[in-house]
């Protein structure tokens, strides 16, 4: 099975796209690290790393620290399909990130987004 086209997109690119998106909606900067930091394990400083290295988006999930436990609780419609039920582990976990960061621009609560 051949890989989707996404995996080999650097987080570097489309970072600056989920910002972008944030700070449309007068959130933050700060805010969507903390998503990606709390979704991954990442320090900042090692977020700064993968974005500084271009690290592809399978790559960059693959080699995450530690992936929160609580990101099963996320849960909706991303691009017309349910996260909850996508298959394949990388795209589910790229599809989680989409979808924190679509609740970011919604306006949600930090404490609902980070599933306290």
């Amino acid at each position: 099975m051949e890989k989707h086209r996404i995996y080999s997109v650097s987080v570097a690119s489309v970072y600056p796209h989920y910002v972008a998106k944030a700070e449309k909606k007068g959130r933050t900067k700060a805010e969507v690290d903390e998503i990606i930091c709390w979704l991954t394990g990442y320090g900042p400083q090692a977020l700064d790393d993968q974005l500084a290295k271009n690290t592809s988006l399978e790559n960059f999930f693959a080699q995450a620290p530690r992936m929160n436990p609580s990101r099963s609780l996320i849960t909706g419609v991303i691009c017309g399909v349910r996260v909850e039920e996508i298959q394949d582990t990388t795209m589910r976990e790229i599809r989680y990130l989409d979808k924190l960061i679509d609740e970011l621009a919604k306006g949600k609560a930090m404490d609902k987004i980070l599933r306290k």
